[in-house]
């Protein structure tokens, strides 16, 4: 492997993903030393919040505009609240999120040996030139990699009949009836199974960086670019394996038989 060490930063919003667990899943499947350290947010230079911010997305049928902050929006940076109490979402263009975040990574020697994965609460999108409109993003690859835990709940879609239902009727007592009967069926905030799914989303970011290869098309295997929830939940929780193709890719880089 390239790497020599995987560095993850926390989200205290979010104890589910489980940080020592996930440490230790990368160690034994890499065979690479791994490092936990604090929120990348907590505590920082005030010119990151002001950067963060600017990556703000208000017009999701328009690319991505450098917005100017407020002193209000940096502010509300700097706290890093907990998204799952949050009835509107803010979104953030997830490549200038990530060109943001690297530059507030220390230049120092070992960075082109170490990969880091920033997990985060905040929401990141990509402009899709296809359909001219942004979509939700659970994982931004390249290094450092961003593992949005709001997107893994938000980006792949639930049911088709769950939204079918919805338009029903939108009150807030009717949306929680909705949700108890699908229940199981995708992902909530505060889940416990996130830890088991985060680990397919680390895998992804780690296999991309190492091999450059995007995804897999394979429901069956751990790489696949789930797009429904049903679909992410089979991939990480009931196959919960690599095809054959990236098996063998992974075991070419870990040196394993």
């Amino acid at each position: 492997m390239k790497i020599s060490k995987i560095i993850l930063y926390d989200e205290p919003t979010v104890p589910q993903i489980q940080l020592k667990k996930l440490a230790e899943f990368i160690s034994d499947t890499f065979q690479v030393k791994t490092e936990i350290k604090d929120n990348f947010f907590q505590n920082s230079d005030a010119d990151l919040y002001k950067k963060i911010a600017s990556c703000r997305i208000f017009d999701l049928k328009k690319p991505f505009r450098t917005h100017t902050p407020t002193t209000d929006e940096i502010q509300i940076e700097s706290q890093n609240k907990d998204m799952s109490n949050k009835e509107e979402m803010t979104l953030y263009d997830g490549f200038e999120f990530q060109k943001t975040a690297s530059e507030f990574i220390p230049r120092d020697k070992q960075k082109e040996e170490s990969l880091h994965i920033i997990f985060t609460n905040k929401l990141t999108c990509t402009f899709d030139e296809n359909d001219y409109r942004y979509h939700a993003r659970a994982l931004i690859s390249s290094n450092p990699t961003i593992i949005s835990t709001t997107g893994i709940i938000e980006a792949p879609a639930k049911p088709k009949q769950y939204y079918l239902d919805l338009m029903t009727d939108f009150t807030k007592e009717k949306i929680n009836d909705i949700k108890e009967k699908y229940k199981g069926e995708f992902l909530e905030y505060n889940d416990s199974r996130l830890s088991e799914i985060v680990e397919g989303y680390l895998l992804q970011g780690i296999m991309y960086y190492e091999t450059g290869d995007v995804f897999c098309e394979d429901k069956e295997c751990r790489l696949y670019n789930a797009h429904w929830q049903k679909d992410l939940l089979h991939s990480q929780l009931e196959n919960k394996k690599l095809c054959k193709r990236h098996q063998e890719k992974l075991n070419e880089l870990t040196n394993q038989e």
